[in-house]
């Protein structure tokens, strides 16, 4: 799922989007409650119509914000309480809160509202707050007032694994919607995520959605597959086209090089997307260097639609049964960190 925090994907159209084959987006509650508020966006009709895209959305519920903002937030049992950063008002976020504002936005996908420990953190602090993330949870599903938005519950447990498979076991026991495995990439060594994803997914049900939050590497990606995740969001593909970095056949290239300078073949001549059909790695390595913001859009365009022609293939060797042998190298650990 592309990340549209402010209810846009950063420097690309819904059209274009839709043109790189994106099926979901994901939107921010934190940041739409500051700018431009809920009920704006409800009166524009709900998130989809108010940013123009028909396709399903997910929102998150404002957890991983408040872990982002330790410096200026207060947790207690009630929720958190913070400063916004525009205009220093206080601003209370609690579970029912989370999904007040959520079911305004109208997302088809809704998120709980969980605490997000850090990493590194004591195990008594991870447990405090796997704790308060399922007594948060419960509380959601009491505040949940539209139906046809599905709700997923958030399992925590730091790397702890018996505190995950704890979590999960409770979490499955509310029959929700969908579950998602969330405190990873947080800081965490690459296997450690591994480990937890592997411990945790298995005990979630197979027949429902089973969501990876925050991780969309190749490897990352590959792995929790293999353990039986479904769904992911991350904002490497637009972040990355804006610091001037594409995404080619895995490797992690950097436009401002030298060698693309006079380079005229495509990024990736397999490639059906826009920028690949259209454009030269000499002339995006000119709109890169010239910081022309046509770079951006080029370079998330082919990044979004490289990520998602790798997902797509990896769906259809799982039906051909040649999933193990074909993403091996991807399967293997990391040899180093340079892997996209």
């Amino acid at each position: 799922m592309p990340v549209g925090t402010l209810a846009t994907v950063k420097t690309v159209t819904p059209a274009q989007l839709r043109d790189t084959g994106a099926q979901m987006v994901l939107a921010n509650t934190y940041h739409l409650h500051l700018r431009p508020g809920e009920n704006i966006v409800a009166s524009g009709g709900g998130i989809h119509k108010f940013m123009g895209w028909n396709g399903p959305m997910l929102t998150d519920s404002g957890g991983f914000q408040v872990f982002s903002l330790s410096e200026i937030r207060k947790i207690t049992e009630e929720g958190a309480t913070f400063r916004s950063p525009y205009d220093g008002r206080v601003i209370e976020l609690t579970p029912e809160r989370s999904i007040q504002i959520q079911n305004a936005l109208g997302a088809d996908v809704i998120m709980a509202f969980d605490e997000c420990p850090p990493y590194p953190a004591s195990r008594e602090e991870v447990e405090a707050a796997t704790g308060r993330t399922y007594r948060w949870l419960e509380r959601c599903i009491k505040a949940h007032g539209r139906a046809e938005q599905a709700l997923f519950g958030i399992v925590q447990g730091g790397v702890y694994p018996d505190l995950r498979q704890e979590a999960a076991k409770a979490l499955v026991d509310l029959d929700l919607s969908g579950y998602a495995i969330g405190g990873v990439s947080v800081g965490e060594p690459a296997a450690l995520i591994e480990k937890i994803v592997k411990v945790t997914t298995p005990i979630l049900p197979f027949e429902k959605p089973r969501y990876l939050m925050g991780v969309g590497t190749y490897r990352e990606m590959t792995q929790a597959i293999a353990a039986g995740v479904d769904l992911f969001d991350c904002v490497i593909p637009t972040r990355w086209a804006r610091h001037g970095t594409a995404m080619v056949n895995g490797e992690r290239w950097n436009l401002k090089n030298a060698q693309f300078k006079e380079d005229f073949t495509p990024l990736d001549e397999s490639c059906p997307c826009y920028t690949c059909q259209n454009f030269s790695r000499a002339y995006l390595c000119h709109l890169v260097k010239s910081r022309e913001i046509l770079a951006y859009t080029l370079l998330s365009i082919h990044n979004i639609t490289e990520l998602i022609r790798f997902t797509q293939r990896i769906r259809e060797a799982i039906v051909d049964d040649r999933f193990a042998e074909e993403f091996a190298k991807w399967l293997a650990p990391a040899p180093d960190s340079s892997d996209p």
